[in-house]
């Protein structure tokens, strides 16, 4: 074999990782800073519109009952039909339904409720967006064989935490400084980060590719490689009697995977939606307190990457999905246990973000490692009805909050919720290796 022979491999890598993960990365960024900057905007919406924390709990949850709606179909429509068209579509009309966000109140919703107003938009933002997350993992499997998966999982997922950790600032600083036309600062948030993903959605249609036959920009040599690579990969699946579609349904880790990510879910989207809230109430300088609020995302970025890195050496997805979740109830409970000593507090805080999310690239891994092509995307949209999680959560969370006017009884919840989806994740059962460590 010549030197460029051996070196094919992690060239084709290499080109389909700058082509694809930085694009789906920025694109995932805009989605997770649109269905989480009510935490931002509420800072001010809060008292505009007379919204009490239920309120807004039960409002930033309600997103992800309309956003299971499509889960499934959405994972199937990317595998059978389009990823290209599918993304764009669902990046349109969430960044349209999202910058609409900011003009509740106004005579363009008429006479219903203010709570009614904000609950039917965040239902709707959710029934938009849906099955862009599952249609993505979906899509990479299209790209990359079991081996790499985590690794570019671990890169596309650093973007859940870079879009709070950057878009806190980016919301605040709207929120604080922009009033164009009269309007107050929260409805700038919400106006100006739906326009952005509206246009991308446009972008989007022109610049993915569905799958590496249609790729012009890859080499020749490199697009059969990987054609090559991934028919080899799917052939072992159905040698080794790999589930099907319908099996998919009835496969009993399929369920257990549901139920850790629901607590999951629960525990990390109230985190995300009330980390503004908990630190506002810190005595420190507005500047101080925005970093508190976003520090821990921006270790979350950290752990992703090297939860990810790590566990395409080892293989043991099993682990590198448990031991984060049972890490982060640790620290969880350490932060409430810390009191008012705020130093303390924002250190637990930021130890939490590091582990809270550290488990996506490793977990998100084992339905396409357990499962055929088709029964994995069946499996993912299955999976993705744990994000009722986001709704328990913030709903949870913020009644809490309104009965006993602190926090302590919300992170005590999210804490046990954490222990117990670390404890199940240990009982995941993976046939053989998880899959080969990388060299």
């Amino acid at each position: 074999m010549t030197p460029d022979r051996q070196e094919l491999p992690a060239r084709t890598r290499r080109r389909v990782t700058r082509r694809l993960i930085p694009y789906l990365m920025f694109i995932y960024l805009l989605a997770y800073l649109d269905r989480a900057n009510v935490g931002i905007a509420k800072l001010q919406m809060q008292k505009d519109l007379d919204f009490s924390d239920a309120v807004i709990g039960f409002g930033a949850g309600i997103f992800f009952l309309g956003y299971l709606l499509l889960d499934i179909p959405g994972s199937l429509i990317v595998e059978r039909w389009s990823a290209r068209k599918w993304i764009a579509r669902i990046m349109v009309s969430w960044g349209l339904v999202a910058a609409l966000m900011g003009l509740l109140g106004t005579p363009l919703f008429g006479s219903f409720r203010l709570d009614t107003q904000f609950y039917g938009m965040r239902l709707l933002l959710g029934i938009a967006e849906a099955g862009f997350f599952p249609g993505v993992i979906v899509y990479l499997s299209h790209w990359y064989t079991a081996e790499d998966r985590a690794g570019a999982k671990g890169y596309f997922m650093i973007a859940q935490p870079l879009a709070i950790a950057v878009g806190l600032p980016a919301s605040r600083w709207i929120l604080e400084n922009i009033h164009w036309a009269g309007l107050a600062g929260w409805r700038w948030v919400f106006i100006l980060e739906g326009l952005l993903p509206f246009l991308m959605g446009f972008v989007t249609l022109f610049y993915l590719t569905d799958r590496p036959a249609d790729a012009r920009w890859l080499p020749e040599e490199e697009r059969r490689w990987l054609i090559d690579e991934l028919k080899a990969e799917e052939a072992r699946k159905v040698a080794t009697g790999r589930v099907g579609v319908l099996d998919a349904l009835r496969y009993p880790q399929t369920f257990l995977l549901i139920v850790i990510f629901f607590l999951i879910v629960t525990g990390n989207q109230a985190l995300i939606f009330f980390l503004p809230s908990i630190t506002e109430k810190m005595s420190l300088p507005i500047v101080l307190r925005t970093t508190a609020a976003g520090l821990p995302y921006a270790c979350s970025a950290l752990g992703i990457l090297l939860n990810g890195i790590w566990a395409r050496r080892t293989g043991q997805l099993r682990w590198h999905s448990a031991i984060p979740m049972l890490a982060t109830a640790v620290f969880l409970s350490l932060a409430v246990l810390a009191g008012s000593n705020i130093g303390l507090t924002v250190a637990m805080f930021c130890l939490a973000g590091f582990t809270s999310q550290a488990y996506l690239p490793a977990f998100w891994t084992l339905p396409t490692t357990i499962l055929g092509k088709s029964a994995a995307a069946t499996a993912v949209g299955l999976i993705c009805l744990g994000n009722l999680g986001g709704f328990a959560g913030p709903w949870l969370f913020g009644y809490l909050k309104t009965r006993t006017g602190r926090y302590d009884a919300g992170l005590w919840v999210l804490a046990g919720c954490m222990l117990l989806a670390g404890t199940l994740a240990t009982q995941i059962k993976i046939p053989g290796n998880d899959y080969p460590k990388k060299t």
